[in-house]
C-alpha cells in the first residue's frame, strides 16, 4: 500500500541519528562490555579458588550466592545504564555531529575495547582473590580467637566482588540521577539484606552462610578494612588507564566532555562529518516511499 509522505518529517532524522543513535550505540556497547567484565570478575574468582584448593571440587561460594549474583546484585545497574546513560547532553550531541561517527567507525564496540574490558575483569578477579586470601590468612576473625574458616572467606570475597563491580559501574557511568544512585548503592545494600535474612535461616538451609554476617563479618573491623582496601586496589588500574587516555588519547566524546567541564565553548569537530550519511539515508527513504 502507498501513502502520502510529508517531506518535512525528514528533519527529524537529524535528532534521531545524531542524538538517539549516538546514545543508543554507546549504551549498548557499554552494556555488552560491562557484562563481560562483571561475569569474568566473578567467574574467575571461582577458578582461582579451585586452583588454590588443588581442584578439590569444593565450591567457593554458597549455592544461593551463585544463583543471585546476576539476578539481584548486578542486574539493575546495567539496566539503568542501558536506559538512562548520556555521555553528553542533547544540545552538545546535536552541536557536534562527529560524535555520531563513533558508531560508524565502531570505536566503542571494537575488539580491542572488548578485550580490554575482559582483561580488566581478569585483573580484577586476581586482585580480589589473592588480596582477600592473603589478608585473611593467619588472622583471628572471631571473638574467641578462631581463625578464618571457609564460610568467612566466601562471604568476604563475594562482598568484594559485589562492591567492585558496582563501583566500577559508578566509575563508568556518565549521567547520574537518583535512579543510578539507587540501583548501584541499593544493589550493594541488597546483598547485605539478603545475607542477613538468609543467614538467620536454619543451618540445614543456609548451610555455610548461617549467621556469618551477624556473628562474624559485621562485628569485625578487619572485614570492612579488607573490603575498602580490595575495592580501591581493584579499581585503581582502570582509574589510571582512563586518566592516561583522557590526557593523551581522548575519544571524540571525551573532548566534548572536557571542554564542557572547563567551561569553554565547545568546538565543532569536522574530522568525520556524518551529515552526508544522513542525507543519503533521507534520499533512500524518500525513494522507497515514492515507489
Amino acid at each position: 500500500m502507498s501513502s502520502d509522505v510529508n517531506i518535512a518529517q525528514f528533519r527529524f532524522l537529524q535528532r534521531l541519528l545524531l542524538l538517539h543513535g549516538h546514545w543508543c550505540y554507546r549504551r549498548i556497547s557499554m552494556m555488552i562490555c560491562y557484562f563481560f567484565y562483571k561475569n569474568i570478575t566473578f567467574g574467575l574468582t571461582l577458578f582461582w579458588f579451585e586452583t588454590h584448593s588443588s581442584f578439590s571440587a569444593q565450591p567457593a561460594y554458597n549455592d544461593w550466592y551463585l544463583s543471585t549474583y546476576n539476578v539481584f546484585f548486578t542486574s539493575l545497574p546495567v539496566i539503568a545504564l542501558g536506559v538512562f546513560d548520556q555521555d553528553v547532553s542533547a544540545r552538545l550531541c546535536l552541536k557536534n555531529p562527529n560524535l555520531y561517527a563513533e558508531g560508524i567507525e565502531n570505536i566503542l564496540y571494537s575488539w580491542p575495547r572488548i578485550l580490554g574490558w575482559m582483561f580488566n575483569g581478569l585483573c580484577s578477579s586476581m586482585i580480589i582473590f589473592f588480596l582477600t586470601t592473603s589478608s585473611l590468612k593467619h588472622h583471628a576473625f572471631r571473638s574467641d580467637g578462631r581463625v578464618v574458616d571457609f564460610s568467612v572467606l566466601a562471604a568476604t570475597m563475594y562482598s568484594c566482588v559485589v562492591w567492585t563491580v558496582n563501583c566500577q559501574m559508578a566509575l563508568s557511568i556518565n549521567y547520574f540521577t537518583w535512579i543510578q544512585h539507587f540501583v548501584i548503592w541499593g544493589s550493594i545494600a541488597l546483598w547485605y539484606i539478603f545475607l542477613l535474612i538468609y543467614g538467620t535461616l536454619p543451618p540445614t538451609f543456609s548451610k555455610s552462610a548461617y549467621l556469618v554476617l551477624v556473628e562474624v563479618c559485621a562485628p569485625s573491623p578487619l572485614y570492612w578494612i579488607i573490603i575498602i582496601f580490595v575495592v580501591f586496589s581493584t579499581l585503581l588500574p582502570y582509574f589510571a588507564f582512563r586518566a592516561i587516555q583522557l590526557r593523551f588519547w581522548p575519544m571524540p566524546h571525551d573532548v566534548v566532555q572536557l571542554d564542557r567541564n572547563r567551561g569553554l565553548k565547545v568546538k565543532q569537530i569536522r574530522d568525520a562529518n556524518p551529515l552526508p550519511y544522513i542525507r543519503d539515508l533521507a534520499l533512500v527513504l524518500f525513494l522507497i516511499q515514492a515507489l
